[in-house]
C-alpha cells in the first residue's frame, strides 16, 4: 500500500496517517478479516479508513463511522438537548476498528502513539472527504478482555459504559449482558461546550442534520412549566384571539432554543409539532375534526413579536423567583459582615457579624446557618453563595425556610466537585418547575422553622 506525498499527512513519531484510496480497500479490510477479533464489519453513512505508516511501511489500521444514535452516559457527559443531539451526531465519529500490525510486545508504545497520530490527522481529512470538521471521537472497549490503556495515554476520557444491548434488526435490540466501556476525546478545544452551545463553529455547520417533527428542546414537564409562565403574560393583540398568549410564547421560546433564529423559521419549528404535543400546548382543534390541532402561521407569529412589549415583561420581573446573594467579607482580619442581599440592587435583607471564616463557634459558616434560621421564611426564592457555605447544614437551612440554592463546588468538598465534574452540567434546560393548578391543589402555605432544626 503506498501512498502518494499529496495525500499523506506527516505527524509527530515520525508516523504518517493517509486515507485508504479506493484501490487498496478490498486489501485494507482483507487485513481486518484476518487480524481483527471484530472483522472487518460494514461500511454505513460516512465512513474512513486510515493507515498509519512508519518509513513507508503499515503499522496501524483504523476505522471511522457514525456514532450511535444515543448514549445515556455520552449525552449526560455532553449535557445537550434531544434536538442538539439530533441536529449534531454527525459531529461525533465512532473508532469502529483499530488493529496494530506488530506483535505484542514488539514495539512498546506503539498502540498509543499511532491512535495519537490518527487523531490529530483525523478533522482535516474527515473534512476532506465530508465537507465537514468533526468535534468529538468516541470507542468502546470491552472490559473484560481489554483494560484501554492505549485510550488511556491517548487522552481519551472513560465516561460511563454502554447499556448492554446488540442490534439484532434495524429496529430492534436484545441484551447480551456485556457492557462495553465507553470512552471519548474531544477532537478540537472546548468541542465539549460547542457541542452543547447555541451555535456550532463554521466548519463544522455542514454536519448539521435537521431534527425530525416532534423532537423539542425541552421534556413534556418543562414545555407545561413554561406555558404555565407565559400564560400570564399581557397579550399585546386583540382579546379575540384565537391563538393564546401562553402557547404563543412557549412556542416562540422552543423555537429560539432550537436555534431557529427568524419567523419564517420560528413557523416552520411550530408545523414539526405532533399532534400530541400541539394538544398538550393548548393550541386550538380545527372544526370538524376529533384531533387535529392547528399551530400559528407566519402572520400570527410576526403579530406577537412586532407588538410585543419587552417593558411590560421587565416590569413583571418580581413575579419570577427572587434571587439572594450570601456573601462575607473580612474587615482587616479582624471582624466580619455577613450579607445576605438582593442580586438586582444589592439591597441588605439581613445582616450578621462573625470572626473568622471557618473554624470558630462565631465562623462565617456557622453565622450563615444561624441568619438564616432566623427568617421567617424564603419561599420562592434562591439563594447563591460561594464554595465556603457548600454544606449540608447550610443547603438544609435553605430548604426548609422554603427555598432553592445554587452553591458553587471546588476543592473543599472533592468527592462532590468530582461527581459535578463527570456530570459537567444539568442534562436539560435549567427552567424552574412549577406546580400547575391542576395538580397544585390549595395555596401552599409559607414556610415555618421546623423545631428539629434547631
Amino acid at each position: 500500500m503506498k501512498a502518494s506525498n499529496s495525500a499523506a499527512l506527516q505527524t509527530k513519531a515520525a508516523l504518517t496517517v493517509r486515507v485508504v484510496p479506493p484501490h487498496e480497500v478490498v486489501a485494507f479490510d482483507a487485513q481486518l478479516a484476518t487480524h481483527h477479533y471484530l472483522g472487518a464489519g460494514r461500511p454505513v453513512g460516512d465512513y474512513l479508513r486510515q493507515i498509519v505508516e512508519s518509513e513507508g511501511r503499515a503499522v496501524a489500521l483504523l476505522v471511522w463511522g457514525p456514532s450511535c444514535y444515543a448514549l445515556k452516559d455520552r449525552d449526560l457527559w455532553i449535557s445537550w438537548s434531544a434536538s442538539q443531539r439530533v441536529e449534531r451526531l454527525k459531529l461525533i465519529v465512532q473508532n469502529r476498528r483499530f488493529l496494530v500490525l506488530a506483535a505484542k510486545g514488539q514495539s512498546p508504545n506503539l498502540a498509543s502513539q499511532t491512535m495519537g497520530a490518527a487523531l490529530r490527522a483525523l478533522p482535516e481529512q474527515w473534512r476532506e472527504h465530508f465537507g465537514y470538521r468533526p468535534l468529538l471521537a468516541e470507542s468502546f472497549t470491552d472490559p473484560e478482555a481489554y483494560a484501554g490503556t492505549c485510550y488511556k495515554a491517548s487522552n481519551w476520557e472513560p465516561v460511563g459504559f454502554s447499556a448492554g444491548y446488540r442490534r439484532h434488526r434495524a429496529d430492534f435490540y436484545i441484551a447480551h449482558e456485556r457492557p462495553k466501556k465507553l470512552w471519548l476525546r474531544e477532537l478540537s478545544p472546548k468541542a465539549r461546550a460547542q457541542l452543547r452551545a447555541a451555535q456550532v463553529p463554521q466548519e463544522a455547520r455542514a454536519g448539521l442534520v435537521r431534527p425530525p417533527s416532534g423532537v423539542l428542546p425541552l421534556t413534556q414537564p418543562q414545555m407545561k412549566s413554561l406555558v404555565d409562565i407565559f400564560r400570564r403574560a399581557p397579550d399585546p393583540r386583540d382579546t379575540n384571539t384565537q391563538y393564546r398568549i401562553g402557547p404563543m410564547l412557549t412556542l416562540i421560546g422552543m423555537a429560539l432554543l432550537a436555534g431557529r433564529r427568524d419567523i419564517a423559521e420560528i413557523a416552520r419549528f411550530a408545523t414539526t409539532l405532533t399532534q400530541p404535543q400541539r394538544r398538550q400546548l393548548g393550541l386550538p382543534r380545527k372544526k370538524g375534526t376529533r384531533g387535529f390541532y392547528k399551530v400559528p402561521g407566519y402572520g400570527v407569529f410576526y403579530a406577537v413579536l412586532t407588538r410585543l412589549d419587552s417593558a411590560s415583561f421587565a416590569a413583571r420581573a418580581g413575579t419570577l423567583p427572587q434571587a439572594l446573594a450570601l456573601d462575607g467579607k473580612m474587615i482587616r482580619d479582624h471582624i466580619g459582615l455577613l450579607t445576605l442581599a438582593q442580586h438586582e440592587d444589592g439591597a441588605p435583607q439581613a445582616l450578621a457579624v462573625y470572626d473568622q471564616k471557618e473554624g470558630t463557634a462565631r465562623c462565617e459558616q456557622t453565622a450563615a446557618c444561624a441568619l438564616l434560621e432566623t427568617l421567617p421564611a424564603l419561599d420562592g426564592s434562591i439563594v447563591t453563595a460561594d464554595p465556603l457555605h457548600c454544606q449540608r447544614k447550610t443547603a438544609r437551612a435553605i430548604v426548609e425556610k422554603g427555598g432553592d440554592y445554587l452553591l458553587q463546588i471546588k476543592g473543599n468538598q472533592p468527592g462532590l466537585l468530582k461527581q459535578a465534574q463527570g456530570l459537567d452540567a444539568l442534562p436539560g434546560t435549567p427552567f424552574l418547575s412549577r406546580p400547575s393548578a391542576g395538580t397544585a391543589g390549595s395555596k401552599r402555605a409559607r414556610s415555618t422553622p421546623s423545631p428539629w432544626s434547631r
